[in-house]
């Protein structure tokens, strides 16, 4: 009976903690950004946005060197984590010397990236609203 009692809380745990994780999502800038370019060609990155914040941001298989791909991302990313799109879309920050190519790409695609995740959330809110008054001018 203690068994069952402990699966059964630990399954409420993970199912409480769903919505969460039901917050996030991921933009792709390899779309967005085809025609920014790094030293040695695109800079695609996945931005994670949980509960309205910037989680990660990860670079994706590209043709940079590594050393400068590692030397630009360390000096990058973290300025944008734990930020709201809004506030990361305000920020300016330096490309990393001797990696100042790769550097702008990652600043570019960041960018852009944020730009996509303001505007996919203006849309959720803006069809919201038409909706609402579609229903009010109906029950005139």
């Amino acid at each position: 009976m203690k068994n069952i009692l402990s699966v059964a809380l630990v399954a409420a745990a993970l199912w409480a903690a769903m919505p969460a994780t039901a917050q996030s999502k991921v933009i792709y800038t390899g779309d967005i950004a085809k025609k920014v370019m790094g030293y040695q060609g695109p800079t695609p990155l996945n931005i994670t946005i949980s509960n309205g914040k910037i989680e990660s941001i990860e670079a994706l298989a590209n043709q940079e060197s590594p050393k400068y791909m590692r030397r630009a991302a360390r000096g990058i990313f973290p300025h944008y984590i734990g930020k709201t799109v809004s506030q990361a879309l305000k920020l300016k920050v330096d490309a990393v010397t001797g990696a100042t190519y790769t550097s702008n790409a990652l600043l570019q695609n960041i960018k852009l990236g944020l730009e996509q995740a303001r505007k996919s959330g203006k849309k959720t809110g803006t069809a919201a609203k038409k909706s609402r008054k579609r229903s009010s001018s109906r029950r005139r």
